[in-house]
């Protein structure tokens, strides 16, 4: 393996934005409401971890739970909130939008995408709600995202492990799929080795229960992550 992998770690507060950059995460996905897959977080909220770590931040852009198909008046309200991402100095956006047939919305996705720009997006988990994940690569590829966040479709990357090399392998230069999924130490140097992926996700949400502040554990658990992947490419 090449020497160099990144770990993205999903958080929802400023104090575990600052635990996983000291455990060695080296980019952050910020979110509220993690339990239900993670929502907009205020633009505060984005000021607040904008000055208090120094690795990129990536902004979820999600108005709701439940499905990805968005009314104007949704789609409205995510184009504000990258404004808002924008101005608090975010590094990056984390959205998707599917059509109701079950596809990617690739007309109202490469909307978003350029009202972000130059901010890089992810395109985040919807991706898995989609029937052919073949053509939706290609779509994502359409809407000029930059990342697609992915169990290819399973429970968790490592149960997706071998879609999830075919998507890495599918989207060559194109694009960087980003496995997610129930990653931790005992299996983020399988997912890496198998998928051949160069960056991988984890919320850990297992290691920081929701409502608790033990985030000497969270640094201590994103440490581990580190310490594996550093081992993989040693």
């Amino acid at each position: 393996m090449a020497n160099s992998l990144l770990l993205e770690i999903s958080v929802e507060t400023a104090e575990a934005a600052v635990a996983a950059e000291r455990g060695g995460a080296q980019r952050i996905e910020l979110c509220v409401q993690l339990r239900v897959g993670g929502l907009t977080p205020g633009e505060e909220l984005m000021r607040l971890v904008r000055e208090s770590v120094r690795v990129p931040i990536f902004a979820m852009i999600r108005p709701r739970a439940c499905d990805f198909v968005y009314s104007p008046q949704e789609l409205a309200q995510m184009l504000r909130d990258i404004g808002a991402a924008q101005r608090a100095r975010m590094d990056g956006i984390v959205l998707g939008v599917l059509s109701k047939n079950r596809q990617v919305d690739v007309e109202r996705a490469r909307e978003l995408v350029m009202a972000a720009r130059p901010l890089p997006v992810t395109f985040h988990r919807a991706f898995d709600a989609v029937a052919d994940l073949d053509a939706a690569l290609e779509d994502v590829i359409a809407t000029r995202a930059t990342r697609i966040l992915t169990s290819a479709g399973a429970a968790t990357a490592a149960a997706g492990i071998d879609k999830l090399a075919r998507l890495v392998s599918a989207g060559k230069e194109r694009v960087i799929i980003l496995p997610g999924g129930g990653i931790n130490a005992s299996n983020v140097v399988q997912v890496a080795r198998q998928s051949g992926a160069r960056e991988l996700h984890s919320g850990l949400g297992s290691a920081l229960a929701y409502g608790q502040e033990d985030y000497k554990l969270f640094e201590d658990e994103v440490r581990k992550l580190t310490v594996q992947l550093g081992s993989a490419t040693s």
